[in-house]
């Protein structure tokens, strides 16, 4: 295959010189290399990966790959999309590599993932992976090599069994579930035997030295672009926000030892720099960071920054993006309605809104994006018209900007508050009624797929009965429909697509991820879910849904 994206490469690495007998290793992103080369989770994976001399590291991407050893001893996805899923069964056949990890023998590559969907919920995936990383590479990527080169010699078993004792490291073989009955709830998940470990602990990273981008090219879905972590978490804690829950305690970057380092390197290479992190601002050096980019050598820097807290939007913030070809900011509002936000721990006011769009526009953006979100447990019809007289009111307060608003269906998350809640089936419906409020008003609404948000809810909540499943699907594409007809196929052998997706389930129930172990203990997510319960209107919902069903 053509290498040619691979030529197009600036480093910010040194690659190491393998050794004579370095460990074969391929080190897969399961979509075409211009989406897998603009993950910074990939690039810095790839990067501690290479400059280790004790591996040698070969790249593959579903259209282009480096050259692959002949009998690789490693093979790595990065999972960050849930549908990925079946370019990671497709690439494995290519190779000639068993999909299930029970089919495979010691000729086979031990098949290790990571990033956010397996660390989120790997189950669903279980029966296709023989490690799985639970947390932070910066910890979970030496632990792996080191402990792998401690049995390299020995048969898969006995990898696996060693692999199994290293914190973090989640070997799915290794556990045992039993369900109720062939379509019931989980009653048990343990461990074969006592050897192995009863839960495993998701790892996490408390440095004060973040990641940055260790490739640049043109060939990148963001072109040229540099990419700084600037915070990993966020302190705010939504009810329903995997970002914050799983990734917990927020970190930030030291601004003088890590970012300024950091972000200096990547402008020998490009002048386009990306601030990466669930809420950038709320770095407690910002304004610094601000002044630092705001400096007459970096005129010339385009600057991109992720989603950030709305009363964090100042004019100063603003000015900074304008003058660095930004023309757009991102907040996150979820609702226009205080209770709904106040149910879901949004600490937000809608003057602080109304003053975000004033700042943005105030400091030269000429757009402004909110987020927000529809079937938000405890949502009642009220909360939907307050969002319409929020957008609305925005419009007047700052006349001029054009607001995009973004809307995607809730969604539970594991190791969340909400993860015991279902997906509202009337969510589409609620898409439709905000499409019909705002296109009258010039707001841009661009809602999210309520079947993709579906899918989404099946393998976030999903138990390891779903691989039959998803290798069915694969084959059928991926739709609803082809999911709908995957279950009718599999009758008896699961629980239904009513089960995993709009159930509410109750706390007693054995989750899929019970035995692997979240920043927080379920007792505390108990607590939070109780908080939030305390506020819902219990007597609205059913009349909810009728107004929604009347037609305007």
């Amino acid at each position: 295959m053509t290498n040619s994206p691979f030529a197009a490469e600036r480093l910010l690495f040194t690659p190491a010189t393998p050794n004579p007998d370095a460990i074969p290793t391929i080190f897969a992103f399961p979509n075409e290399y211009n989406v897998g080369i603009t993950s910074l989770g990939y690039q810095v994976v790839w990067a501690t990966l290479a400059a280790r001399s004790d591996l040698q590291v070969s790249r593959l991407f579903t259209d282009v790959h480096e050259p692959l050893p002949s009998q690789p001893e490693l093979l790595g996805f990065s999972v960050s999309w849930e549908l990925d899923y079946v370019n990671i069964l497709n690439l494995l056949e290519s190779l000639d590599i068993p999909i299930r990890a029970s089919d495979r023998t010691n000729t086979h590559p031990l098949i290790f993932g990571g990033g956010p969907v397996l660390t989120a919920n790997p189950e669903p995936f279980a029966d296709f992976f023989d490690v799985v990383l639970l947390g932070d590479g910066e910890i979970l990527l030496n632990a792996l090599v080191a402990a792998y080169k401690e049995v390299r010699g020995s048969d898969r078993v006995t990898q696996l069994r060693h692999l199994a004792q290293v914190p973090g490291i989640y070997i799915p073989s290794l556990y045992e579930v039993t369900y109720r009955s062939p379509d019931g709830a989980i009653a048990t998940i343990q461990p074969v035997d006592s050897t192995i470990p009863a839960q495993v602990e998701k790892q996490t990273y408390r440095g004060n030295t973040l990641s940055a981008s260790t490739v640049v090219t043109e060939k990148a879905a963001w072109e040229n672009i540099y990419m700084v972590e600037v915070v990993r978490s966020c302190p705010e804690m939504c009810r329903f926000c995997l970002a914050s829950y799983l990734t917990l305690p927020f970190r930030t970057a030291d601004v003088e030892t890590s970012l300024i380092p950091a972000i200096e390197q990547g402008l020998t290479v490009t002048d386009r720099l990306g601030l990466l992190g669930a809420s950038v601002t709320q770095h407690p050096e910002f304004d610094s960071l601000l002044d630092y980019i705001s400096q007459p050598q970096h005129d010339q820097v385009r600057l991109s920054i992720a989603s950030v807290r709305t009363n964090t939007v100042t004019e100063k913030l603003a000015r900074t993006l304008s003058q660095h070809d930004t023309r757009s900011i991102t907040i996150a509002v979820e609702s226009g309605s205080e209770r709904l936000r106040q149910i879901i721990n949004k600490k937000l006011h809608n003057d602080e809104i109304n003053q975000a769009a004033v700042n943005a526009k105030a400091g030269g953006l000429s757009n402004l994006k909110l987020y927000g979100m529809v079937g938000v447990p405890g949502e009642e019809t009220d909360d939907l018209e307050q969002t319409v007289v929020m957008l609305r009111g925005l419009k007047k307060a700052a006349p001029g900007v054009r607001l995009t608003f973004g809307c995607s269906t809730f969604v539970p998350k594991s190791h969340t508050p909400f993860q015991w809640f279902g997906v509202n089936r009337q969510a589409e419906k609620r898409l439709q009624f905000l499409q019909k409020q705002l296109r009258s008003q010039g707001i841009d609404f661009r809602p999210e797929s309520y079947n993709w948000s579906v899918i989404q809810a099946l393998i976030s909540r999903g138990d390891r009965r779903l691989s039959r499943l998803l290798e069915l699907t694969r084959h059928y594409g991926d739709s609803l429909g082809s999911y709908r007809r995957a279950f009718k196929e599999l009758r008896g052998q699961l629980p239904d697509l009513e089960f995993y997706v709009h159930a509410d389930w109750t706390p007693d129930l054995v989750l899929p991820w019970q035995h692997l172990k979240g920043p927080l203990p379920q007792n505390t997510l108990l607590k939070h879910l109780a908080t939030a319960t305390s506020l819902f209107n219990w007597e609205h919902q059913a009349a909810l849904e009728q107004q929604l069903s009347v037609p305007a």
